[in-house]
């Protein structure tokens, strides 16, 4: 055999100790948790023969504690990009199989070199998370590489998609970079977040909490808002991720793809003529009504357990890639209290950042009222989402279905936070608080003043109901742009967002803003 034949006959050997990770054993342990190995994700995630991987031959430097006698090629992270429905996008997933997935200098130095590159050419970044921490041997040194990938996305953010998932323990400062990113996926029952964990949270605060407690999927996909979806298994996460980049651009610059659409566009959804109910306290399902307007009636829905007194997500009108944020009345009758604000603000920026129109589907009583809201800052929380919309420059379209009062009316979207077309269904209520808080503010003296106090205070709501809880007056004043016929909603949305398309506007220069956290 020739000398050359020798050394590439090396290579083959080293890239297949490389594939194996840590090894059979340890794959296959991994394999016994109802996990897949970081190569296997990676397989999955991109389209079939697309990877093309980065730093296969990196080991780790360091000597402290005999950690020198072991090491492995690749350290710990699987690297490099590939594409997904053909478009590129940059790829790391932890190989918890080699010490853990636990984080070195090497490893981060390799995760921080696919963030330079997917900024440089402008496409999106997956990273998938499974790793018991920093690498104590290393000390400072992991750290210190945390913190580069934590300052990486933090440039990236709003001019690169970042995607995590999180497909095992992400703990300690390990979960700063998923909560920096734009969407987070857990998997149920094999995955968890937190910042300290079970044995220091029973040492300092006496405490007695599983690992599942205190950060798993469950946890942060309905209390804390943490992660944007939960899923049963890593495939259902894996098809998710490629379902959410099909909604994105590759960047700031660039618009979402368009795909064809096969639903029409002149379509009425009678049914959308008789969903209100009469009685005006009465709960209806806006799912309902954004699966009859939308293309197909396919909605991937965001942080879809947390505040789900709003709906936040992804369709599409007439092919074009829409945010959707919606009231939902069939939770606190769809009011806005501090934490569907916050998730509401989060997802209108991401939106305008990546030049995705807004659809807001309007039908809010208004705020939270109590103790518990005003003490935990709803004001702050609230002025978030007002914020959010009136800083968006992407087309917004609005659509008002029922009751729109107070606060909340301004904060949705309004005609005076720059939205662009703002219609209203027949329904609509539009006025600064619902007929008898109206009665008991304008008429008190007048009703208890009265021999039938029961009969007045009803005939005065029926005069204030006649008078503004209506969208004509909105209208009289140019605020609503058209009222329409619920039915033909669908049509008149995708024909203000094909307007729309043109449009132009940008904010004041600044370094940047200082919006109310």
């Amino acid at each position: 055999m020739s000398h050359q034949l020798e050394k590439v006959k090396e290579l083959i050997q080293l890239r297949e100790k490389a594939r194996l990770g840590g090894g059979l054993k340890r794959i296959e342990s991994q394999h016994k948790k109802g996990k897949y190995t970081a190569r296997e994700r990676i397989a999955m995630l991109l389209d079939d023969g697309r990877f093309e991987e980065f730093d296969m031959f990196v080991t780790h430097r360091c000597t402290n504690f005999g950690i020198e006698k072991e090491s492995y090629l690749g350290d710990g992270v699987v690297t490099g990009y590939g594409t997904i429905d053909g478009r590129l996008v940059y790829v790391y997933a932890q190989d918890f199989t080699v010490f853990g997935g636990s984080l070195s200098e090497s490893l981060a130095m390799k995760i921080c070199k696919v963030m330079d590159q997917a900024m440089k050419m402008g496409a999106p970044v997956i990273g998938i998370n499974d790793s018991g921490g920093a690498r104590t041997q290393e000390g400072v040194n992991a750290l210190a590489g945390y913190t580069e990938i934590f300052q990486r996305n933090i440039l990236a953010s709003g001019v690169i998609p970042q995607i995590s998932g999180i497909f095992g323990p992400c703990a300690g400062g390990a979960v700063y970079s998923p909560a920096l990113t734009d969407f987070n996926i857990m998997t149920k029952g094999t995955s968890y977040m937190f910042l300290t964990g079970p044995k220091v949270v029973k040492t300092v605060t006496g405490e007695d909490v599983t690992q599942e407690q205190l950060g798993g999927a469950s946890v942060h996909a309905t209390k804390s808002g943490v992660a944007h979806f939960a899923v049963e298994n890593e495939e259902e996460g894996i098809t998710l991720i490629r379902k959410l980049i099909e909604f994105l651009p590759q960047n700031n610059m660039e618009e979402a793809p368009t795909l064809v659409c096969t639903d029409p566009i002149h379509r009425l959804e009678d049914s959308l003529n008789d969903i209100i109910p009469d009685n005006p306290n009465k709960p209806y399902d806006m799912d309902e009504v954004i699966g009859a307007i939308i293309d197909n009636g396919e909605f991937l829905e965001v942080h879809k357990d947390y505040a789900r007194n709003i709906i936040v997500g992804f369709a599409r009108f007439n092919g074009q890639s829409v945010g959707i944020v919606a009231n939902q009345p069939k939770y606190l009758a769809g009011v806005l209290d501090s934490n569907a604000a916050r998730k509401a603000a989060r997802f209108v920026r991401f939106c305008d950042a990546f030049n995705i129109p807004l659809v807001t589907l309007v039908d809010v009583p208004g705020f939270l009222p109590g103790t518990g809201q005003e003490y935990g800052g709803v004001i702050l929380h609230g002025a978030k989402l007002l914020y959010a919309f009136g800083e968006a420059t992407v087309p917004k379209v609005t659509v008002t279905l029922r009751k729109s009062y107070g606060g909340a009316y301004c904060v949705m979207s309004s005609k005076h936070l720059r939205g662009d077309i703002n219609y209203a269904w027949p329904t609509a209520e539009i006025a600064v608080m619902g007929p008898s808080g109206a009665v008991e503010v304008i008429f008190s003296k007048e009703v208890a003043a009265s021999e039938n106090p029961a009969e007045a205070a009803a005939q005065k709501e029926q005069e204030y109901r006649d008078a503004f809880a209506n969208p004509y007056n909105a209208a009289k004043y140019g605020y609503i742009d058209d009222i329409i016929e619920p039915r033909n909603t669908r049509f008149r949305v995708i024909r203000a967002l094909q307007q729309l398309q043109t449009k132009k506007l940008t904010n004041p220069a600044k370094k940047h803003d200082n919006l109310p956290l």
